[in-house]
């Protein structure tokens, strides 16, 4: 990829919205600034492993996920283009990711080491209060998943799901932008019991579906 485009993309994240072209070229070049690309499904940090960069996210989506020991697979929260992964640990002393960091697709990063880092917060305002938003909300992304997984039955899950995307999308007619096992995993349950709770609803008259849409009817 070529300088101009990671340029346009940087402008896509929030933290960089205060810079001019030239400074985010010299961010670019910096030694303490780096590119990694990941092929789909490729782990990019796993658990447990020291966070020593934020990862801002150029080109396609990354998963946080969490494995138990049977194998499970939690979908923790998916990442998009301006996004970013590792700010929220990268100044603790505890700083081992708590969950692995995956590939969703294939992925472009801009990967900036911890001096950077601290150094962009110093000279830049917005880099800063940007820096500080992301931590707050990926702090309330793991506390709304652990009321999700702890709480909630299949039923109440896929409601919430529904009218978030309903919020979102402006129409009772839901795209998913993923396929229904990626979509439990996002729920925190069983393939079966997601497509078993379906029919249920489907049954009652509440919704129907197909591969790629949910329809609400009630």
């Amino acid at each position: 990829m070529k300088n101009n485009e990671i340029l346009r993309l940087l402008t896509s994240a929030n933290y960089f919205s205060g810079f001019c072209e030239a400074e985010l070229a010299e961010i670019i070049h910096s030694p303490k600034t780096k590119i990694g690309e990941y092929l789909k499904d490729q782990v990019i940090h796993l658990k447990d492993e020291p966070c020593q960069r934020m990862d801002v996210i150029l080109s396609g989506r990354v998963a946080v996920l969490n494995l138990d020991e049977n194998g499970n697979m939690l979908i923790v929260n998916v990442f998009g283009v301006g996004e970013s992964i590792g700010e929220n640990l990268l100044f603790a002393v505890r700083n081992g990711y708590p969950m692995t960091v995956m590939a969703a697709t294939q992925v472009m990063m801009l990967h900036l080491e911890r001096e950077l880092v601290l150094s962009l917060c110093q000279k830049n305002a917005d880099f800063l209060k940007g820096l500080l938003q992301s931590i707050s909300e990926k702090t309330m992304i793991l506390t709304d998943k652990l009321t999700v997984i702890s709480l909630k039955t299949v039923r109440q899950r896929i409601n919430d799901y529904l009218s978030h995307q309903y919020q979102l999308q402006q129409s009772p007619v839901i795209t998913l932008d993923c396929s229904k096992k990626e979509l439990a995993e996002r729920l925190g349950v069983q393939r079966t019991s997601l497509s078993r709770e379906l029919a249920k609803m489907k049954k009652a008259g509440l919704l129907d579906f197909d591969a790629k849409t949910i329809t609400i009817k009630a």
